[in-house]
């Protein structure tokens, strides 16, 4: 992997398990319950400046990064519920990339965005910690992706994603000496 590779994905590109067993199900809810503190003890003495420090030259900043996982983090919260309620729903995909450069994601404090990743993990993990197997079985559809995604396997790549931006923050805080 060359170093742009390594920058962009410092834990690895997801790789999609077949079988997730219960004991990894509760690893994974444990990571969605304890990410928000985790990303907390992270930044929490970052300044304006190195929150405008991309990751890698041409990525995304800090504040760009803990803006797109409060982004994604709500989207996906919200797909587990249609996934729920519904069957089989269609969702709603959206431009992340473009989302990242509206000036919410650009130039506010990230308190808020902070607050939005604590309360949306609160209630992903009530909610999670109360769902039997049939419905981690329950699925929706990625229109753009043509495919099903089942909440099992879905809950798996936020894992992978929580732990995948973590690490360009730890990474550029390691590489900075901060």
């Amino acid at each position: 992997m060359n170093d742009l590779e390594q920058k962009k994905f410092p834990i690895g590109q997801f790789q999609q398990s077949e079988n997730i067993c219960d004991t990894k199900l509760d690893e994974h809810i444990k990571v969605i319950k304890n990410f928000p503190a985790r990303l907390k003890d992270l930044i929490e003495n970052f300044t304006d400046e190195q929150l405008d420090t991309p990751y890698r030259d041409g990525g995304w900043t800090v504040r760009q990064l803990v803006n797109h996982i409060a982004d994604s983090h709500i989207n996906s919260f919200i797909r587990f519920k249609l996934a729920l309620t519904e069957d089989n729903p269609v969702i709603k995909p959206y431009d992340e990339a473009k989302w990242a450069e509206l000036q919410d994601s650009v130039n506010m404090p990230v308190k808020p965005a902070m607050r939005m990743i604590k309360g949306t993990h609160q209630r992903w993990t009530v909610l999670l910690n109360t769902l039997t197997n049939k419905q981690f079985e329950r699925t929706f559809r990625h229109p753009e992706q043509n495919t099903d995604f089942d909440l099992r396997h879905y809950l798996a790549f936020y894992v992978w994603h929580c732990n995948h931006h973590f690490a360009h923050i730890e990474n550029l805080k390691k590489e900075k000496g901060w």
